[in-house]
């Protein structure tokens, strides 16, 4: 469990499992703003999971804090997007790696 910091607010982001937290028999993962939890499934691999799992993890975690950052903003309805919350979620890491080669961190 770790505590981050969302414009300003604290949000705890944690992995658990469907067993303990049945919202995620549905997804792997979930943002509640109102009680200002990001929760990334505990991701168990089988003949149908993705190849990396550790790498997909990380993804939806990215993912879900997009979602406490555009809640945070006052986007909520841009929150609501997940093709767009999603795009964000797997192009950072890349846009990160251009803003650093272009010193504009």
């Amino acid at each position: 469990m770790k505590q981050i910091n969302v414009l300003g607010t604290t949000y705890t982001v944690k992995n658990d499992s469907e067993i303990n937290d049945p919202k995620l028999k549905e997804c792997d993962g979930y943002c509640d703003d109102t009680l200002k939890l990001c929760v990334v499934a505990d991701l168990i691999p089988d003949t149908m999971s993705k190849g990396n799992l550790d790498e997909y993890q990380k993804k939806v975690t990215r993912h879900e804090i997009i979602h406490a950052f555009l809640f945070e903003s006052g986007l909520a309805e841009m929150s609501a997007d997940e093709t767009f919350v999603d795009w964000i979620a797997a192009q950072f890491p890349k846009l990160h790696q251009a803003f650093h080669e272009a010193d504009a961190l």
